[in-house]
């Protein structure tokens, strides 16, 4: 059977196919793998320590010389991502107010599309990038939570940026980026793990989703997640031809909500009691936008990847000193 080809063959596959499966295991029989020791670690609960070994494997990939490239492309990110999810939240509710229209609040319009899903951009980014691409993903791990949330409903003066978590998620990819620079013969050991790891997470993070969100947020929730991909990804994808980064397409993959956004409707409304009306509708809409986008968001990286193969060749072999893949 040609069960790892056919994979292959699907946008994304080796990220979306076993991500599907754990949401739909955990759908059906959420005490499936349940059952503590290394099966419940490796299939229900492990999805941050194999990530982190993903980032430490992909962090040895990054040469010297290409660590200020991926700050630039982090930061580039981590604005267009937040700017435009913030400027609509709160256009929408300039003119519709808290109850927002077509059934979204600016509170599920921010909250979903301010925030991105770190995990599923290493891995497309490690797919259909570089490691330059990869090493941003600790600048746009900024975005995750409901910081930037409550930045832009103008409550600064509650929330402190999370510090530690931003070490955190950076740790991994500064000591592969260090060891993998003072012996090039780790760098070469750790290359595997770009791709070797990247189904080993995906299936976790798809065991922590539950299929039956997305009947409980109808097709309000459903079309959060169609304009998170949609917008913030292909906004993603126009800067990085802006600044004409070798793969402009893995810019798109930043049009995904993490897991951790789930809260955010919560917290805010917490802080602010305008938004309690409509918390626990907005949560159920960006839980929903949390599986449209872990699924749409691959496509679309996969699609724009053919794109650029087809007309923008040149480009795609461009900046060899930078960002060729494995220096």
């Amino acid at each position: 059977m040609k069960i790892l080809q056919t994979v292959k063959k699907i946008p994304g596959g080796m990220m979306v196919v076993p991500l599907l499966l754990g949401a739909l295991t955990n759908t059906i029989f959420p005490q499936f793998f349940s059952l503590g020791g290394f099966t419940e670690a490796l299939f229900k609960t492990g999805a941050t320590a194999l990530l982190a070994a993903f980032l430490f494997c992909s962090g040895a990939q990054i040469n010297v010389r290409q660590a200020g490239l991926s700050i630039s492309k982090g930061v580039i990110l981590l604005i267009t991502k937040v700017s435009i999810g913030a400027a609509l939240g709160i256009l929408v509710n300039h003119f519709f107010g808290v109850a927002g229209v077509l059934g979204l609040s600016p509170l599920a319009i921010v909250s979903s599309l301010t925030n991105k899903n770190g995990g599923l951009y290493a891995a497309l980014a490690g797919e259909y990038g570089d490691a330059t691409d990869v090493g941003a993903t600790s600048i746009i791990a900024l975005s995750d939570g409901p910081f930037f949330t409550m930045v832009a409903f103008g409550a600064t003066g509650l929330a402190k940026i999370p510090i530690s978590a931003l070490l955190a998620a950076l740790m991994p990819i500064l000591i592969g980026f260090i060891l993998g620079n003072l012996d090039s013969d780790i760098r070469d050991f750790l290359a595997p793990g770009t791709s070797l790891l990247i189904p080993f997470f995906a299936f976790p993070l798809g065991a922590a989703l539950n299929f039956g969100q997305l009947v409980s947020a109808g097709a309000a929730g459903i079309l959060l997640g169609v304009f998170c991909t949609v917008i913030t990804g292909f906004a993603g994808w126009g800067v990085f031809h802006l600044f004409k980064f070798k793969y402009p397409q893995v810019g798109a993959a930043v049009g995904a909500t993490a897991g951790n956004a789930i809260g955010t409707p919560a917290i805010v409304a917490a802080i602010d009691p305008t938004f309690k009306a409509v918390a626990a509708q907005a949560t159920a809409q960006v839980a929903a936008a949390i599986i449209v986008t872990a699924i749409l968001c691959p496509i679309m990286v996969s699609m724009l990847d053919k794109f650029e193969k087809k007309h923008n060749p040149k480009q795609m072999k461009a900046e060899p000193e930078l960002a060729e893949k494995g220096n």
